[in-house]
């Protein structure tokens, strides 16, 4: 089991940025892959991005409304893993949750984590 904490969330001005951070805590093992998500009320939570440690080294992938424009990044020493954010628009709005332990090999499938992080508000304005 991994616990998640997220923060950096906050209100701001659509073009401005933004860097979230979730801090992992209490697991056994550092998870193989960390994601963020996000969720509008009422509507299906959107995969954000995702970051992993392979037999390659670290890998990353982004879903196709971000890319570009976000990055994910992890300070392993530091147990945390980040979300940049450029170029906000207000659509970015949401809660950001952040998730780790993939039951199957598929980093940006909300499906497949097993833990899950209480959220962090974002809001863009126009």
């Amino acid at each position: 089991r991994v616990r998640l904490v997220e923060s950096g969330g906050d209100s701001v001005q659509a073009g401005g940025s933004l860097t979230l951070s979730c801090v992992l805590s209490e697991y056994t093992y550092y998870p193989k892959a960390v994601a963020w998500f996000r969720q509008v009320p009422g509507e299906a939570r959107e995969a954000v991005a995702a970051i992993w440690n392979g037999r390659t080294g670290e890998g990353v992938d982004y879903g196709a409304s971000v890319k570009g424009r976000f990055t994910i990044s992890q300070d392993n020493p530091r147990d945390t893993v980040y979300l940049q954010m450029t170029d906000l628009k207000p659509e970015d709005s949401g809660m950001y949750y952040c998730a780790a332990e993939l039951r199957r090999w598929i980093p940006l499938s909300q499906y497949e984590y097993v833990n899950w992080g209480q959220g962090t508000q974002v809001t863009v304005h126009s």
